[in-house]
């Protein structure tokens, strides 16, 4: 039988006739779920290494920026996390497979610095890469997802942002499947063919010889092809008595030159990935993989889910989540203390859209590339991570990336209107900057405690931009039936601008409420609402209201 791409003929045919460019579709996979951990139900807020110091990091370095922090009413302004980015750990990982810090430059381990940073009112965050190295090449996480957040779970670490450098694209090819076993360890378990499968899709079943070889009586006369690319699966329905750990064992056929990959999900909900590595010249292979099933009748599906590079973030990026949820609740379980949940942050640049699957993934995404510290940088990012309104809400955010405010290039002005603008987005508030010799314009800044409620509002919607042109307008709905209102001038002059009253009243985005009064969230001042709807609004500039 002559195959293309590694598929049957028939499985190859069908994929030619499906509509469209698959490579432009991000499907859900299995699981949409919302990703629940009770963290970040407003957007997180903290100071990152990476944009004043990039490699230049040490534990000294770390504590000292979180006293600074403290000292200067940050923390009690709402940044808490003091997120370490790459180049924190050894070059290679101890015998045990775990993570270690630098033993120069982080010599006393991050569980000390963790209780370093916790003395200061702060959180610690890591860095990691869904990748085989980080972006400055130190090991990354991909295949490690539960082992490392465990070790960061030890640790007392509560922020892990994981990168994408190195990301290693999952394949779209599944094995063929002659059937699965499901028991208790140490049990041969109930035996099902692929005869028995309910299948969907692509899925066919063909007459092969496949032998068990560790007992020649279970002969496979059939196997199930076509799972791949997300276009086909096979279910089977198992009874168990009461609930727990169980053996799924996975019959595949010999997987001779290229890897290939399956999930076994169990009721719609959990996924167990299974890597399926090439060279294997056996005639059957047995994949057994510990599950957890519940009393009753359960679902058992295998697939390959990944039809193109988005749904191989997707998949992975799920997966690490539920490592990280797991991880957590179990290192609370080993030593018996409370659980300490860790905010995942993705930043896998946008590439899959991640705005469409994200929350069911973590906690926040990256939507874009990185920033840059200039104001070309900062608009384009704008310009893309303002279309996604849609897709923030409590616990799940929009991440246009970290705040370049007092960085670089960016004059005063500018990062005004970047942070009104970050905070209009609710958008993550990490600081970049060095904030040990900040101006104390910027510290005021970054302090502002009108444009901050603005973007901590427990509501949790973003800004929608209801104009667009040199002069932008936007529109938050925040709690109690208030408006935050933001006119963005995108020009280097000064404009005049003018927003009516009654197209306010007409936007079903937010609730909006007259007032005789509002609140100019820049200039933090109670004024007539007369003032608010015309005037000049500087260059490369914002003005900002409350409203109601």
């Amino acid at each position: 039988m002559i195959k293309r791409n590694g598929m049957c003929p028939t499985c190859y045919a069908k994929l030619l006739l499906q509509p469209g460019d698959p490579n432009k579709n991000v499907p859900i996979l299995y699981n949409n779920k919302p990703y629940d951990n009770g963290l970040a139900l407003t957007p997180p807020m903290g100071w990152s290494t990476w944009n004043t110091f990039a490699y230049r990091i040490d534990q000294e370095m770390i504590v000292e920026m979180a006293k600074v922090m403290k000292e200067k009413g940050l923390v009690d302004a709402g940044y808490v996390y003091m997120n370490i980015d790459d180049c924190w750990e050894a070059k290679q990982r101890n015998i045990r497979n775990e993570l270690e810090s630098d033993a120069v430059t982080f010599p006393d381990g991050i569980k000390k610095l963790a209780e370093r940073v916790n003395a200061c009112g702060m959180k610690l965050g890591i860095y990691s890469s869904n990748g085989t190295l980080t972006c400055e090449d130190y090991p990354a996480s991909l295949g490690f997802e539960y082992l490392d957040a465990y070790t960061f779970a030890k640790w007392g670490v509560e922020y892990w942002k994981l990168d994408y450098c190195h990301h290693k694209e999952i394949t779209r090819y599944a094995p063929l499947v002659g059937g699965i076993a499901v028991g208790k360890r140490g049990e041969r378990g109930t035996l099902y063919k692929a005869e028995e499968a309910t299948l969907s899709g692509n899925a066919n079943v063909f007459k092969t010889r496949f032998v068990h070889r560790s007992d020649k009586k279970n002969v496979f006369s059939t196997h199930i092809s076509g799972l791949d690319r997300g276009l086909g699966s096979a279910e089977y329905m198992h009874a168990v008595e009461e609930d727990g750990e169980y053996i799924v064992s996975v019959y595949v056929h010999e997987v001779k030159n290229y890897e290939k990959f399956f999930v076994i999900v169990i009721n719609d909900d959990v996924a167990y990935p299974v890597y399926v590595p090439e060279g294997i010249r056996q005639n059957e292979y047995v994949f057994p993989i510990p599950v957890q099933l519940v009393r009753g009748v359960n679902k058992i599906k295998i697939l390959n889910p990944i039809l193109n590079g988005a749904t191989s973030d997707m998949f992975q990026y799920q997966h690490a989540g539920q490592c990280i949820k797991q991880a957590t609740a179990d290192y609370a379980r080993d030593h018996g203390v409370p659980e300490k949940p860790i905010v995942f942050s993705l930043c896998e640049w946008g590439s899959g859209k991640p705005y469409l699957w994200g929350a069911s993934a973590g906690n926040l995404w990256r939507t874009t590339g990185d920033i840059s510290a200039n104001w070309d940088s900062m608009v384009k990012i704008y310009e893309h991570n303002v279309k996604l309104y849609n897709y923030a809400n409590p616990g799940h955010w929009n991440d246009p990336d970290m705040l370049e405010v007092g960085v670089g290039d960016m004059k005063y002005n500018e990062s005004e209107a970047h942070f009104a603008l970050w905070c209009m987005m609710a958008a993550p508030l990490i600081l970049g900057n060095d904030i040990r010799v900040m101006s104390p314009e910027i510290c005021a800044l970054i302090k502002n405690g009108d444009l901050i409620s603005i973007n901590q509002d427990k509501l949790g919607r973003q800004a929608k931009r209801i104009k667009e042109g040199d002069i932008d307008v936007l529109v938050k709905p925040l709690t109690g039936g208030k408006t935050a209102l933001c006119i963005f001038n995108k020009t280097d002059k000064q404009r005049k601008y003018e927003v009516k009253e009654e197209d306010l009243a007409k936007e079903n985005y937010i609730e909006y409420n007259a007032s005789p009064v509002a609140r100019d969230a820049i200039a933090k001042k109670t004024i007539p609402s007369a003032l608010v709807w015309k005037g000049n609004v500087a260059a490369r500039s914002t003005k900002v209201f409350i409203l109601g």
